[in-house]
C-alpha cells in the first residue's frame, strides 16, 4: 500500500474578500472530493489572495498512486480562479 500525501500552494488573484476564496476552494474541494482523496485547506486562512490546499489518498501500488496523483494535478492545475505557484509530494 502507498499513502501519498500532496500539496499545492495557490494565489487567487481575483478574490476580492475571504467570502471570494471560499467560494473558489469550495468548487476545487468539491470537484476533488469526487476523486475519492481527502482534501483539506491546509494552511493561508487569514489571507484571501492565497491559499493552501492538501490532498491525502491511499494506493495498492506505485503505478495506481502515479496515475492518481496526476488526474488530482490536474484538476488543481485548471481550477478556474486559482493559478498554483507551488507544490509538494511525498509518498510514505
Amino acid at each position: 500500500m502507498v499513502v501519498t500525501l500532496s500539496t499545492w500552494e495557490l494565489s487567487l488573484p481575483g478574490s476580492s474578500s475571504l467570502k471570494d476564496k471560499r467560494s473558489v476552494l469550495r468548487s476545487l474541494k468539491d470537484r476533488l472530493g469526487r476523486m475519492n482523496v481527502s482534501v483539506a485547506e491546509s494552511g493561508l486562512q487569514d489571507m484571501r489572495q492565497r491559499a493552501r490546499i492538501s490532498v491525502v489518498f491511499l494506493a495498492a501500488h506505485s503505478a495506481q498512486a502515479d496515475s492518481i496523483l496526476a488526474s488530482v494535478d490536474r484538476l488543481v492545475a485548471n481550477a478556474r480562479g486559482a493559478v498554483v505557484i507551488g507544490n509538494s509530494s511525498e509518498r510514505l
